[in-house]
């Protein structure tokens, strides 16, 4: 599981790209599969509507991710100083991507 996690944080596009070649693939051989009165192009459509629909959900739960896994790297206030000034603060939210 690590190797996995640890290949996609490395290549998240392809990994993206990947999935979102697989909905549309998974899409389109249920629509063949059953006996609809819809055109291919029809199809084709929907395939893609399913497979954007997909990507954004796994690039949501990517963001909630990497968002929670980057709070740790939040400077604590309590352990040095009492309180962060601005210029560290603005310094750490332009190094944080989000």
């Amino acid at each position: 599981m690590e190797s996995v996690q640890s290949w996609v944080s490395e290549h998240k596009l392809t990994s993206i790209g990947a999935l979102w070649a697989s909905g549309i693939g998974a899409t389109l051989l249920a629509y063949s599969r059953t006996k609809s009165p819809m055109k291919p192009s029809l199809r084709l459509i929907h395939a893609r509507m399913h497979a954007q629909a997909l990507t954004l959900a796994v690039l949501s739960g990517a963001a909630v991710y990497h968002y929670y896994e980057n709070r740790s790297v939040l400077p604590n206030r309590a352990a040095d100083s009492p309180a962060l000034n601005v210029t560290q603060l603005v310094e750490w939210e332009l190094q944080s991507p989000f």
